[in-house]
């Protein structure tokens, strides 16, 4: 084998990193855009990956909390970007964010009782969604974070993998095991 030809393998073996390239994921693009100075490129990273830092957060925090802290996941997110070393692994970094501000709401937080159904005199559909709710935060943390993304965020398994970090297969056993878990808390009979 000549030495252009081993140049030419050892080419093709290593991925070559262009911007504008199809194997730069977008977001890589928009954090450079955005470090070059581009708040139209934030907006358009929020639109990405708000729906998973809202399910992050909503799996975590009472419903009248998570709006207000997903605002400041990305408020932080901002003002440490340049914090940020591998630009591949921003949507873990922010489920990161995510996660670690909503254990801070509650380090920082008085306890509070939710309203009974009583005092709030809601209609049924939404005291049927605060019950699944009230269960799906009653599960262990792995199932809850992937089945809040899936179930209200209506990311699929692979949208949850890509943006959260964790591998494919990861995510469909949590998101099985979550939901018959789930079903055993709502006393629903799984499937047959």
């Amino acid at each position: 084998m000549s030495n252009s030809e081993i140049a030419r393998n050892l080419f093709m073996l290593r991925p070559v990193d262009r911007a504008g390239s199809a194997d730069v994921p977008e977001e890589v693009r928009l954090i450079d855009r955005v470090r070059s100075g581009d708040r139209e490129a934030f907006t358009e990273i929020y639109r990405m990956f708000a729906p998973m830092v809202h399910g992050i957060v909503l799996a975590r925090v009472p419903h009248d909390e998570v709006q207000d802290i997903v605002q400041d996941v990305f408020f932080i997110a901002y003002n440490r970007l340049d914090a940020l070393r591998d630009k591949a692994a921003f949507g873990a970094w922010m489920a990161s964010i995510a996660r670690n501000r909503a254990a801070e709401f509650y380090r920082q937080s008085r306890p509070t009782e939710e309203l009974t159904e009583e005092i709030r005199g809601t209609s049924r559909p939404h005291a049927e969604a605060q019950e699944i709710l009230s269960a799906i935060r009653s599960l262990p943390e792995t199932y809850r974070e992937t089945l809040v993304l899936r179930l209200v965020g209506g990311m699929t398994g692979i949208e949850i993998a890509e943006r959260t970090g964790l591998k494919p297969e990861s995510v469909r056993v949590n998101l099985h095991r979550g939901m018959e878990l789930l079903r055993q808390k709502l006393g629903i009979r799984g499937r047959k």
